[in-house]
């Protein structure tokens, strides 16, 4: 079966981006990494896609700056030559417009630096220590309209630490990030993912184990976090 042709849409260095890109370089894995997209030029993650060998493109959001209709149409047409039919973004810094949002529905997948739908936004790990939680997290959503919202595929958690600062916690959120982003993408682009009323399923996945924190099985050609929650 033919891969599913992905873009990764990139804001900055790529730390995702460079986690989907490593589990794509895998033949067995069902999405390619067809383009890496940025709406900065100066976005670190250009070189790192370039020297994997990706192609590359830059839409300067700045250039469209009070033209987010026009901003996206050049957007769209360069996914279109490339051939994309998915759309990972990995800290992507852009609100899109509910129009962009509904073409690719449920094939636009984001990954959020918290445990959704709990600090949506910025400053999460901050956020995350100013509220006094015990436990924080990322989540891997289908996108929505609404910012940092929609279906859920995936959520990993970490405990947070008496001596946590915003840098410690963020480090142990994003190596879950890395864990869990390319797993769900895998998911979307092998069509095992169905939403009804808002809730995501995944085909031949196992039940959710009661442990939050708990590392995927590795290796696994489509590995399953055991501490997915909902």
């Amino acid at each position: 079966m033919p891969r599913l042709r992905t873009a990764i849409l990139i804001s900055g260095r790529g730390s995702n981006m460079a986690a989907l890109l490593a589990a794509a370089r895998d033949p067995a894995y069902p999405a390619e990494i067809a383009l890496v997209l940025s709406n900065r030029a100066e976005a670190a993650g250009l070189a790192r896609a370039a020297e994997a060998g990706v192609p590359t493109a830059v839409i300067e959001s700045r250039a469209h700056r009070g033209d987010r209709a026009g901003f996206e149409a050049a957007m769209q047409a360069v996914l279109e030559r490339h051939g994309i039919g998915l759309i990972a973004l990995a800290g992507f810094m852009r609100v899109l417009t509910p129009g962009f949002v509904e073409r690719w529905a449920g094939r636009l997948v984001n990954i959020h630096p918290s445990l959704l739908p709990a600090f949506p936004g910025l400053e999460t790990h901050e956020r995350a220590l100013a509220a006094g939680v015990r436990l924080h997290g990322c989540t891997v959503h289908l996108v929505s309209a609404g910012v940092d919202e929609g279906p859920i595929l995936v959520q990993a958690a970490v405990p947070v630490l008496p001596a946590d600062t915003p840098d410690s916690l963020a480090a142990r959120v994003l190596a879950e990030e890395h864990r869990i982003y390319p797993a769900a993408l895998a998911w979307l682009a092998a069509g095992r993912v169905r939403v009804e009323a808002g809730r995501v399923t995944v085909a031949d996945a196992p039940a959710p184990q009661a442990a939050l924190v708990n590392p995927l099985p590795e290796p696994a050609p489509l590995p399953t976090p055991s501490h997915r929650i909902g």
